[in-house]
């Protein structure tokens, strides 16, 4: 249903109002995304927060305005009605509009010194354990600083953007998305002191996971997973990339 509806947008983009538009699903960009003709003027993401997850990761760091509508289920992030989509879309044309940018977060696995492709995210990075109900290890430092070792079924990385999504539901704090901080909440702590810590978002976090940890793996909100292996090193930080939302006018953050 969602992407029948998204494909009558798109025809209606084209042959009605006369917009060049690219779809992603009809090209192989060949570079996250982007236009074989240059950067678009405005990105459409067309579904739910899952798609704009996805979004957020390709487009993150041009700066381009996006506009989600909702035409999935979850629709947090996209908070365009398919109602009131065309009625904002000619608002957004005669430029009255307003954005509000999103820090996104980088985490890369270092394995024997060996530095894996880092992944930039929108809402989290989660560290968990799989099918077996086993407690793991995690020593975690801030800025070269001995934090802890966390134990318990896992950690959650979180952005203000992801602070309702997974971070919500272990017991963490809801903070305004224009705020620039790093959240850490542990999940099933084994540890009456654990509990939810705010950051600046300046912070360097270093997760480093047990030698005798097994089948734990490294999600990327939600989408995209990593195994781990015993003595793996997360790092996590404050990305140099930020989304741009457009804003609806009907609605506000509470």
């Amino acid at each position: 249903m969602a992407h029948r509806e998204a494909r009558i947008i798109k025809d209606r983009l084209t042959r009605e109002m006369d917009l060049s538009v690219f779809w992603e699903e009809d090209h192989d960009s060949g570079s996250k995304g982007v236009p074989a003709d240059g950067p678009a003027d405005l990105i459409l993401v067309l579904g739910g927060d899952g798609t704009l997850l996805k979004a957020a990761r390709l487009y993150g760091g041009q700066g381009t305005p996006i506009l989600g509508v909702n035409l999935g289920g979850l629709g947090f992030l996209t908070e365009i009605a398919l109602e009131e989509f065309y009625a904002i879309l000619e608002k957004i044309f005669r430029g009255d509009f307003q954005t509000e940018t999103r820090m996104m977060l980088r985490a890369q696995i270092i394995r024997r010194d060996q530095v894996l492709e880092p992944t930039v995210f929108l809402n989290d990075v989660v560290i968990n354990k799989g099918a077996l109900a086993r407690i793991i290890d995690l020593e975690t430092t801030i800025d070269n600083q001995f934090l802890t070792i966390y134990r318990g079924d896992g950690l959650i990385v979180a952005t203000p953007t992801g602070s309702t999504a997974y971070n919500l539901a272990a017991g963490g704090p809801i903070l305004h998305p224009a705020l620039r901080t790093i959240i850490l909440t542990p999940i099933c702590p084994f540890t009456l002191t654990n509990r939810p810590i705010i950051l600046q978002d300046n912070s360097v976090i270093d997760i480093r996971l047990g030698t005798k940890a097994r089948d734990v793996w490294l999600t990327i909100d939600g989408q995209i997973g990593h195994p781990l292996e015993p003595g793996d090193l997360i790092r996590v930080r404050k990305a140099a990339e930020q989304i741009t939302l457009i804003k609806s006018p009907l609605k506000n953050y509470f």
